[in-house]
């Protein structure tokens, strides 16, 4: 992507399809005068937060192109941090087109992708942190995804790194003075022993902060949950249940689920990415196996499994198939067809032809209930935020290595510099970093 700050851009920031109202965005020091042009009022004067009532007319043939409401935001209090106008309008298809091509044609360029906040990035309204969080708030499938993007917007991951990259920073700083600068009598004089459990309390510090990003990233991407179970057992009555709607066939033919049937359902600790299979029992239909082929790469990619049994029936040979090979995964066991038993005080007991699957929610609340934490103080869920604290751990880890084996502290800042580095990215561009200026700027070492 090129950058040309300079520019003004423009771009249709709604759905483009028919609906109450389309709105038209610039950004730009001429995002004000190029509006002006295309509308029947004189905006150049108007305050900053404040919406006008007006015509867009072709400034050609002076023909009304649309009815609108124009809203001008001033510098520096907007999201890029330059002057944006937004013009809502009627929001059919052509006439969102139009605007936006007189628009172009008076003087701004058509975003690029992401353009807008990329110059909220650029021009120091947000960080690296932040902007990730807004793409993950426009991605987000379920209320716990969104609370953990807001989280991020309103800037604690940047707060939840910070402290660690100071700590850092401290390390490699005290190592720098020692090494350059060693006839200064007030700088503490360290040793790769005094250096070391400094050193080893950052890494734990770090360890943990990847550890409770498991709970970010299942707070944020759910539960893939696959429903297992013998043909007719009542697998796609309970996601129906659990969905409250008709997702799935139910029918008393076996092999009916030839396809795997999803969907998504908020509990109250955690979201479930539902899956409903064809099963994983042998058969000659040649789409049955197709299906079942697709059950079992689910199987694989599962991070929990419910494992339906006909609680009126014996086990057979072939639920003690499925037990074994779900063994090595994070499952529940269920009994369906409660109605038709006296149900025993132990396990876990549903009746999906009464809507009953009570028991199967709690349990799955309380396996997941730790990781609500997650919604409660800032933790990690974006990808490339805990990549960059692992390679950051990693290079951490070989600096205590080299510690340990009394390497000299020239050679063991390799490493601790790159683990800066690598924690910084979170935050910023690494090409922005520069370790030096930040040690410098903490230390007189003039006086």
């Amino acid at each position: 992507m090129s950058y040309h700050l300079k520019d003004t851009i423009a771009a249709i920031i709604t759905a483009l399809s028919e609906s109450a109202i389309s709105v038209i965005r610039l950004s730009g020091d001429d995002a004000i005068e190029i509006a002006d042009k295309l509308f029947s009022k004189d905006l150049l004067k108007r305050k900053s937060h404040t919406v006008t009532y007006g015509h867009i007319i072709d400034p050609v043939d002076k023909a009304v192109i649309d009815e609108v409401l124009l809203t001008v935001y001033r510098a520096p209090k907007t999201y890029t941090r330059e002057d944006i106008v937004e013009i809502s309008c009627h929001g059919g298809v052509l006439v969102t087109k139009k605007v936006l091509e007189l628009v172009l044609s008076a003087g701004a360029r058509m975003a690029t992708n992401g353009e807008f906040t990329q110059r909220a990035f650029l021009n120091g309204r947000i960080d690296l942190t932040q902007a990730d969080s807004v793409m993950d708030l426009i991605r987000s499938e379920n209320d716990f995804a969104r609370e953990l993007a807001i989280s991020g917007v309103q800037g604690n991951i940047k707060e939840l790194i910070t402290p660690y990259l100071d700590r850092l920073l401290e390390i490699l700083a005290t190592i720098e003075v020692n090494i350059d600068y060693p006839e200064y009598d007030d700088v503490e004089m360290l040793t790769q022993a005094s250096l070391l459990p400094r050193t080893i309390d950052l890494l734990h510090d770090l360890g943990i902060i990847l550890k409770e990003s498991k709970s970010g990233r299942i707070m944020k991407e759910g539960v893939k949950t696959v429903i297992l179970g013998k043909p007719n057992v009542g697998k796609s009555s309970i996601l129906n249940v659990l969905l409250n709607e008709d997702k799935a066939i139910v029918t008393d033919i076996a092999g009916t689920t030839r396809d795997l049937v999803e969907g998504w359902i908020k509990l109250d600790n955690v979201a479930l990415h539902l899956i409903d299979t064809a099963g994983l029992r042998e058969t000659g239909d040649k789409i049955e196996q197709i299906g079942i082929e697709k059950s079992r790469k689910a199987l694989d990619e599962a991070d929990l499994v419910i494992i339906v049994f006909d609680a009126s029936e014996k086990r057979d040979a072939e639920d003690l198939e499925l037990l074994e090979k779900t063994k090595d995964k994070e499952r529940i066991i269920v009994y369906n067809k409660a109605d038709l038993i006296q149900k025993p005080d132990e396990g876990i007991y549903v009746s999906a032809l009464e809507g009953d699957v009570s028991f199967l929610t709690d349990k799955i609340n309380a396996m997941f209930a730790e990781h609500t934490r997650a919604l409660k103080t800032p933790t990690l869920s974006n990808e490339r935020h805990i990549a960059a604290v692992r390679s950051s751990y990693l290079s951490m880890e070989r600096a205590i290595e080299a510690l340990e084996m009394g390497i000299e502290l020239d050679l063991v800042t390799m490493d601790l510099n790159e683990s800066y580095r690598e924690l910084a990215s979170v935050i910023m561009p690494k090409q922005d970093i520069d370790i030096l200026d930040e040690i410098f700027s903490r230390f007189c070492l003039g006086k």
